[in-house]
């Protein structure tokens, strides 16, 4: 089976679009078709259902697709592993990262650190929520990712290294209710406040939510913004409340570069919250069973990052 073959295959799996595929394969759209109607012959199977609209996987092409995914990634995996013999010197690094932009992990520091260790090793960043970064570990499209998960919410099949365990405050604007406390549970929040929540899908998103069930209660009315700094303003100018990690409002590289006793804008309040476990854990993910030279050389470098309790 040529490889080729897989990653011309693959390609229409992604796109269900042959011309799209060939221009991504940077190939002519009649030298893809040939060689995935070869594959086709040598599995015995069609593998893609064809329209004048749509292109869709048969059976057949449900079934390759995972396993075509993994043949190239181990692949990639054995060049990687033979470049190691040389010192790590090339290589490709398919890393997932976070999405919140301040965190006590800074990761701007450890892909410098990386990079001037192995500059040679090229990186392929990923934004993603976290859940989806830990499922493309898994099936191989990603070779380690930095997520917000806490090690029970890691899908089975993954190892893990806890890096932080952030804790998580609740952002009141200056007149609210609570505002004189300085610590405050998730259940006091009075039935009608509102919410404002990070993006759906993200680990931050997943401890809040977390934390708020912890509470016995729901997370009331609420809105999605994608940024944390847009979370904390909003909340600070009385459209809501929010609750985010504590290290992207005070302390060394947060968003608002505040210290503990300072004044935040508008006069909004930090809360301390009584609930322990409501922190934004950062781990490291990977598959050690199919753990890539550069990729370990990365788990080697984050670790050396890690918030020391």
């Amino acid at each position: 089976m040529d490889l080729r073959h897989l990653r011309y295959f693959l390609a229409v799996a992604e796109t269900r679009n042959f011309t799209q595929a060939a221009a991504n394969c940077y190939v002519a759209q009649s030298a893809l078709s040939q060689q995935v109607a070869r594959l086709e012959k040598e599995v015995g199977s069609q593998l893609f259902s064809r329209t004048s609209r749509s292109v869709r996987l048969t059976a057949a092409g449900e079934l390759l697709e995972p396993l075509a995914r993994r043949i190239l990634t181990d692949v990639d995996n054995a060049r990687a592993a033979l470049d190691a013999l040389s010192g790590l010197r090339r290589g490709r690094l398919r890393l997932g990262l976070i999405q919140t932009r301040a965190s006590l992990v800074d990761l701007v520091e450890v892909m410098a650190d990386y990079h001037a260790r192995y500059p040679g090793i090229d990186f392929h960043v990923t934004n993603a929520p976290s859940s989806e970064m830990a499922a493309a570990v898994l099936t191989g499209d990603l070779d380690i990712a930095v997520v917000g998960l806490t090690p029970h919410q890691i899908p089975d099949g993954l190892d893990h290294r806890v890096l932080a365990d952030d804790p998580l405050v609740l952002i009141v604007p200056a007149d609210h209710a609570l505002a004189d406390r300085e610590v405050i549970g998730l259940a006091d929040l009075p039935d009608t406040h509102q919410l404002i929540q990070f993006t759906k899908g993200t680990g931050l998103r997943r401890q809040v939510e977390s934390a708020f069930a912890r509470a016995g209660v729901g997370p009331g009315q609420h809105f999605q913004v994608g940024q944390i700094y847009d979370m904390i303003r909003l909340a600070a100018r009385g459209i809501g409340v929010t609750v985010v990690p504590r290290s992207t409002v005070f302390g060394p590289g947060s968003l608002l570069g505040q210290n503990p006793g300072d004044i935040l804008p508008y006069g909004a309040r930090a809360l301390r919250l009584t609930d322990a476990a409501a922190t934004h854990t950062i781990c490291v993910v990977h598959d050690s069973k199919r753990l890539a030279p550069a990729a370990a050389a990365f788990l080697d470098v984050v670790a050396g990052h890690a918030v020391k309790e």
